[in-house]
């Protein structure tokens, strides 16, 4: 596996992977991997495909209170899990390279992007759409891989993906988690030993919550228990909210894909979550 951390390099390698006749793959990440992030890479290695990951923690997706400089890194550690999960090419720009003296451009999707993180995190999802634009750019990849996690943050890039016609396939995959049903995560390590106990709440509570919307109980009363849940388990709640699992639209209806999203602090950490309503 090749590391590179200069653009041209970075077109030379991934041109040399396509003269070999391989589709590329790409799975963005800011480092701090875990299984999830393996997961993107397994999901991507098919015969014919080369997977190039990114590593890049993204100073434009981080808020003024929030922890960037804190944000783990553990390069070492990262690039010998990508070695091992068979990735082909690591993309490790530095902030300078992404964003040169005088860069003054932002990408900003609207509708996916306004409400729930969107409303708690202002400017989020426009630096996320900004250096994913970037990354799309400069591999140049025929499909990429996100965790439906993030499943604000992937609506956002499949529709900046339709709207920009990048012809780049946008594949969401499966939330991965820990045995005690908390979603994989990189600021997981934040957490003590108390917090992390208590933080099993979250999917504890959104899955009580998704299976009686999905029986056809009341989605509100539904909403309601959750959000009680949460707060006695000592959650400081930005949202939990039923939406259309496309657009993000609040007040979906019963016979569209819909998604339970929440987040939520326990203590200093915030923690995000969401499962789909699998209706009967």
């Amino acid at each position: 596996m090749d590391t590179v951390r200069e653009i041209g390099a970075l077109r030379d390698a991934v041109a040399a992977l396509r003269d070999d006749g391989a589709a590329i793959a790409l799975v963005p990440t800011m480092g701090a991997l875990h299984d999830g992030h393996v997961a993107l890479v397994e999901a991507a290695r098919r015969p014919g495909v080369c997977i190039v990951a990114s590593i890049f923690v993204n100073p434009r997706q981080f808020g003024a209170n929030e922890d960037l400089a804190r944000y783990p890194r553990r390069e070492q550690a990262d690039l010998r899990m990508l070695t091992e999960a068979g990735c082909d090419l690591v993309w490790m720009p530095s902030v300078e390279t992404m964003y040169p003296d005088g860069f003054a451009t932002n990408i900003s999707v609207g509708g996916v992007s306004e409400t729930f993180d969107g409303v708690a995190r202002p400017g989020h999802f426009d630096g996320v759409a900004t250096v994913v634009t970037k990354l799309f750019n400069q591999v140049r990849p025929d499909i990429a891989y996100f965790g439906e996690k993030d499943f604000q943050q992937l609506a956002v890039i499949r529709r900046m993906a339709i709207d920009l016609d990048l012809g780049i396939d946008i594949v969401g995959v499966p939330t991965q988690r820990d045995d005690d049903g908390l979603a994989l995560s990189s600021r997981n390590v934040y957490l003590d030993v108390h917090e992390r106990a208590k933080a099993t709440a979250l999917p504890r509570a959104l899955g009580i919550a998704a299976r009686s919307i999905a029986r056809g109980d009341d989605a509100e009363d539904a909403l309601v228990e959750a959000r009680a849940t949460l707060n006695a388990a000592g959650f400081d709640i930005d949202y939990v909210a039923l939406a259309d699992a496309e657009t993000l639209a609040a007040n979906p209806a019963a016979d569209r894909p819909r998604r339970l999203l929440a987040a939520a602090r326990m203590g200093a950490t915030r923690l995000i979550d969401n499962i789909a309503i699998q209706d009967d």
